[in-house]
């Protein structure tokens, strides 16, 4: 497991700063051949329009490739190193495979380096271990889930996050998430045994604005210390605040369902709401 560093506050912006102590991580370079280029966006489209508010700038990363099929059945695998991946907030391992071949995965909590897994049909019930959700016992937690046979894995991939498997048939199977929704997939699609690694990232506490713009996160203005022209809740003489209910810059309220996605509604069995 790993811990949270506190430091003393010798300044404002270190008297709540906290971070991991990384002793989880067993490298500190990737693996040249898994990396690629990553280009930001800035929260702009190809026209150059920022379409997602509150982004840019940042540290330069570059994107490891990591295997969210895990489709080489029956050849084991032992962890390699443990890595710290700029793109994701869980962990990640590197796999050496039997044949020679290496890739990356998500590093599932509570695996060392020099620890053997194996995916495919018929693999052992163990943590790190990739099977068809047909092959896993009900009561299951499981992550990094597929929602359509041989896509790769779509679900449950962030840090500290599992789902349960709470029932299943032939043609579909039925798993619960941490929101309390729970949806059916089909019986086919792969799913890791246990839980993402790095459960403690949700406790970690910035300290100092100067962190969010390393992230890449830009300031998040309120609407009500804008101007009417720029936002519902702006304007008013003196400190208003905003006289309405709270509402997006183009006036639909807080709350309000943008799920437009019909053809996938029949898979979901219960909603998190």
């Amino acid at each position: 497991m790993m811990g949270i560093k506190k430091y003393n506050p010798t300044s404002p912006g270190k008297r709540f700063r906290t971070v991991l102590d990384y002793a989880e991580v067993t490298a500190s370079e990737p693996l040249k051949s898994l990396v690629r280029p990553l280009k930001k966006t800035g929260g702009r489209n190809n026209s150059g329009c920022v379409t997602v508010w509150q982004r840019g700038g940042g540290n330069k990363r570059k994107y490891r490739v990591i295997d969210f099929k895990r489709n080489k059945a029956g050849i084991p695998a032992v962890i390699e190193t443990v890595e710290y991946d700029p793109n994701r907030s869980a962990r990640i391992a590197l796999l050496k495979y039997k044949d020679g071949e290496r890739r990356y995965i998500i590093m599932p909590a509570g695996m060392n380096v020099g620890e053997e897994v194996v995916s495919g049909r018929g693999s052992e019930i163990k943590t790190g271990n990739a099977l068809p959700l047909s092959d896993i016992p009900l009561g299951t937690f499981i992550h990094n889930i597929e929602l359509r046979p041989g896509q790769g894995a779509k679900m449950v991939r962030s840090a500290g996050s599992s789902a349960q498997l709470i029932a299943k048939d032939e043609e579909y199977a039925q798993i619960k998430v941490a929101s309390g929704e729970v949806r059916r997939v089909p019986s086919q699609c792969m799913a890791t045994i246990g839980q993402v690694s790095n459960p403690d990232h949700e406790n970690i506490s910035l300290g100092k604005a100067g962190r969010n713009r390393w992230v890449g996160k830009r300031p998040h203005v309120r609407g009500v210390a804008m101007n009417p022209i720029d936002h519902p809740l702006g304007g008013g003489e003196g400190r208003s605040s905003g006289g309405r209910p709270p509402c997006s810059p183009w006036g639909k309220p807080e709350g309000i369902k943008t799920r437009h996605n019909k053809r996938t509604d029949i898979f979901i069995v219960k909603r998190r709401k």
